[in-house]
């Protein structure tokens, strides 16, 4: 099978796909013979990659998240597609914002870590609504009086965010003015209470089940 053809059954399977596509998933659509011998899987990455920097300045762009890969508006141009719907995106609070991002990044954390460094408690509200979103999940329990549960984020976390893995996170001083409708000033208390506690973290052993590693293809 020649260049061209591999590429179009790649775009055409992920503009078909309803959810990410891995460079696994997308080299079991071809049957013995129909990708190059010596390396199927490079080739796949190639043409993906080759795709992607050729729609890099187009209405659409192909990325790659923790789930794999797929086609998406790029950011900049969600003001005008977002016109196609009545309904406006979700926007969300200050405090679920910051619960989300404290668990991102001192993961795993209990629902006590995020109240000791909000300095506020955690509405059962907020924790619902992350869970049901799937942006976090419980990861385990910490070995402690009470075994609270200990959460962590998900891959459909990255995915929604447009991360690869977690290390993709930016840095925390840049986390402010990407939080929509939170201002630096309100974060700062809690960036400086998160430095904190890592300076002293809490060195009990925890029972924790570790998080799947992103996906790579």
């Amino acid at each position: 099978m020649n260049a061209g053809h591999i590429r179009k059954v790649l775009e055409a399977a992920l503009l078909a796909a309803d959810s990410p596509l891995t460079e696994s998933r997308l080299a079991s659509l071809f049957l013995d013979g129909e990708l190059p011998p010596d390396d199927p899987k490079a080739a796949i990455r190639a043409t993906l990659a080759r795709i992607a920097a050729e729609n890099s300045e187009r209405g659409f762009e192909l990325v790659q998240v923790a789930s794999g890969w797929r086609f998406q508006i790029p950011q900049n141009l969600a003001p005008w597609v977002g016109r196609l719907w009545q309904e406006p995106p979700p926007r969300y609070s200050r405090a679920l914002l910051e619960t989300l991002a404290l668990i991102a990044y001192r993961q795993p954390a209990t629902r006590g870590d995020i109240e000791s460094v909000r300095g506020v408690g955690v509405s059962a509200s907020i924790m619902r609504a992350l869970l049901e979103r799937g942006w976090i999940r419980a990861v385990g329990q910490r070995d402690t009086p009470g075994r609270p549960t200990l959460y962590g984020t998900t891959r459909a976390f990255l995915d929604y965010f447009n991360l690869r893995h977690l290390d993709d996170l930016p840095p925390l001083d840049e986390l402010p003015g990407l939080m929509d409708g939170t201002a630096e000033g309100e974060f700062a208390a809690v960036e400086e209470a998160l430095a904190q506690e890592e300076e002293g973290a809490n060195d009990a052993p925890l029972e924790v089940e570790p998080l799947a590693p992103a996906a790579a293809g």
